[in-house]
């Protein structure tokens, strides 16, 4: 996303969703402090749970902004992260005609014909790294990679400065694994859409 300096307005409304215990407020709220101390742009970050916080829904509404954000709230996101079957199902209707969603691969069953959409195995890929509690972490990699929304740096240092202390090394090993998993996915769909056109012509 361009910076306030650029003059063009652009603003971009971000709903994560999952399941309490996911660390999804906290996704949430690094995404919106990379967005304002990084890049410089305004954020708002709203939380809600559902009735019990772990296990129960929950979801961050995250606006990004090159402009003043007058109401925090967002009904119709324009791009959708959905960690968790339950989450995905009472959001996805809300997503915008021609929204982004992206969904944790092994945690989510996608219904109906959604052609524009991206997953990620994070869950599995935390797994892997040795701590399930980084998925959210590695979702945060793969949203910046995918979507450009903040800069990959004021992501990763505000990856940094709100995980728990000595655990930073690690948490950044994980945006970093997200990250590359994204730029794959792309170079993936580039190459595909180069020999569909190498086809034709």
């Amino acid at each position: 996303m361009n910076k306030k300096q650029n003059q063009e307005k652009i603003t971009k409304e971000v709903v994560i969703t999952g399941f309490g215990g996911q660390g999804i407020v906290l996704a949430g709220s690094i995404l919106g402090k990379a967005a304002a101390l990084g890049d410089h742009l305004e954020s708002t970050l709203v939380q809600s749970y559902g009735p019990e916080s772990r296990g129960g829904a929950c979801s961050a509404q995250v606006i990004i902004s090159t402009d003043t954000i007058h109401y925090p709230y967002i009904n119709r996101p324009d791009i959708l992260v959905c960690m968790s079957q339950s989450a995905y199902e009472k959001h996805i209707d809300q997503l915008k005609p021609g929204g982004l969603l992206l969904i944790d691969k092994d945690l989510v069953r996608r219904m109906g014909k959604r052609d524009d959409y991206f997953s990620i195995p994070s869950t599995r890929m935390a797994e892997e790294l040795g701590r399930t509690m980084m998925a959210n972490i590695i979702m945060i990699g793969f949203l910046t990679a995918i979507t450009h929304i903040v800069s990959k740096n004021a992501a990763k240092n505000s990856v940094a400065v709100s995980v728990p202390k000595g655990t930073e090394e690690n948490n950044i090993k994980a945006f970093q694994k997200g990250f590359d998993y994204g730029q794959a996915v792309l170079k993936g769909r580039e190459k595909k859409a180069a020999g569909r056109t190498g086809a034709i012509s």
